[in-house]
């Protein structure tokens, strides 16, 4: 061992992969929130803003700005939850559905270069591992933590 921890390496990659994520996803004219709420909205449809928000970590009031900027860009709509005429239950429009395509496509490249220098088996091995950490942490799946922090993150 070179005297730095795995934890201390972990950080150290995963703030690298974040910096490189938001660069790749910048040329979509995207933020690391917004892909966040895209994807959730996209794996699970027709949920109200408040159950994103709560599944997210978020403030409600933080979630609406997010939702209204992507549905001004027509990736979003809301439509009014036929059980509860209160809330607003959230949808990929048509070309939000074709937007995801190009997301996907980022994530995989981001992905490929990140893991470049592994060998497939090894990458699978890593995935297992941080899967099983991520799970013994008590983190969300498919939630970054950082979504909660605010505008900036």
């Amino acid at each position: 061992m070179n005297g730095f921890g795995s934890a201390f390496l972990l950080a150290q990659v995963g703030a690298h992969a974040a910096q490189r994520f938001t660069e790749r996803i910048g040329e979509l004219d995207l933020t690391p929130p917004q892909v966040g709420l895209l994807r959730l909205v996209a794996t699970r449809p027709g949920q109200s803003q408040q159950a994103i928000a709560a599944q997210l970590g978020t403030q409600p009031t933080r979630l609406v700005a997010l939702v209204d900027g992507l549905e001004k860009r027509g990736l979003i709509e809301r439509r009014r939850n036929p059980e509860d005429r209160r809330l607003y239950a959230l949808e990929l429009s048509e070309d939000g559905r074709a937007f995801m395509g190009r997301v996907a496509q980022a994530a995989a490249a981001h992905d490929r270069a990140l893991t470049e220098a592994l060998s497939d088996d090894e990458r699978a091995t890593l995935h297992t591992l941080l899967t099983k950490i991520a799970a013994d942490q008590g983190l969300t799946p498919g939630v970054h933590p950082g979504f909660a922090r605010g505008p900036g993150s």
